[in-house]
């Protein structure tokens, strides 16, 4: 049986690697050695992110909400809870929203939080 050399399959190994590591700084892009390394340590930090992302958002959230609640007279946990107790189920992502772009029915919402506090 002949000797099978494992040219094609290593070639195509290291070219998907190096793709990956495009635009890397020096010899991280060029060497497969340290492109390898840098890829994979490029992966955990990717991995990493996607989910601070999502806790990075909601803090941006909070703070927008809590901001526009104070601008109302009203803490932002006081006013959350005011609407759930008013059985207002709205999102932090769509209460930000609301505070930015729509002021007026923020305002009706902090009301209703306020009126069911009472």
């Amino acid at each position: 049986m002949p000797r099978v050399k494992g040219g094609t399959v290593t070639r195509k190994r290291r070219k998907r690697v190096l793709k990956l590591a495009k635009g890397y700084y020096g010899s991280k892009r060029t060497l497969f050695k340290t492109a390898k390394q840098q890829v994979m340590k490029s992966g955990q930090y990717a991995y990493r992110d996607r989910k601070q992302k999502k806790r990075d958002f909601r803090k941006l959230w909070i703070s927008r909400i809590n901001a526009a609640a104070r601008l109302n007279d009203m803490s932002y946990n006081k006013l959350m809870h005011g609407l759930k107790v008013a059985g207002i189920d709205i999102n932090r992502k769509m209460l930000s929203d609301l505070a930015i772009n729509d002021e007026k029915a923020f305002s009706q919402l902090v009301t209703k939080a306020k009126e069911a506090l009472k």
